[in-house]
């Protein structure tokens, strides 16, 4: 039984399990010197490659101010290069030299948690919640809710 209270809110159950999990995950990598959001922008450059900023905020799902915030502060760590794209106002990101160091240096500790959480609610669990969070991003994203 949860020591918390049910909330009447899928949204504010959710936004509560997340934030839970985001200081899990940051307590994991702090070591590193990254947040699980810098963390999770450098996972999508490994798998992406070069992609414009507009994509990587789609990918995310993630508002333009607080990307760019994130962003600007990534690049001037120089864990991110950037250049122009064909139209002039398009950024084209990718990971930089450094920003793949950070992000080697940085896996064990995300493997680690990643693998405990996994074992502790099962397989089958864990698969369930990926699906499920999958079917509900989409859903909300493509519009097809009310």
């Amino acid at each position: 039984m949860s020591r918390l209270p049910n909330l009447p809110c899928l949204c504010a159950t959710l936004r509560r399990t997340t934030r839970a999990l985001t200081q899990l995950y940051d307590d994991a990598i702090r070591q590193q010197g990254l947040s699980l959001t810098q963390l999770t922008i450098l996972q999508v450059f490994s798998r992406a490659g070069e992609i414009s900023q507009g994509q990587l905020a789609e990918i995310l799902v993630m508002d333009s101010t607080t990307l760019t915030r994130t962003l600007k502060l990534m690049t001037k760590q120089g864990w991110i290069s950037e250049r122009r794209g064909a139209d002039r106002r398009e950024r084209l990101l990718r990971m930089s030299k450094s920003g793949e160091a950070k992000l080697t240096r940085a896996t064990p500790a995300w493997d680690k948690l990643q693998s405990r959480l996994r074992h502790q609610l099962g397989d089958q669990n864990w698969k369930s919640l990926m699906q499920f969070n999958n079917q509900l991003t989409d859903l909300i994203t493509e519009g097809e809710t009310l």
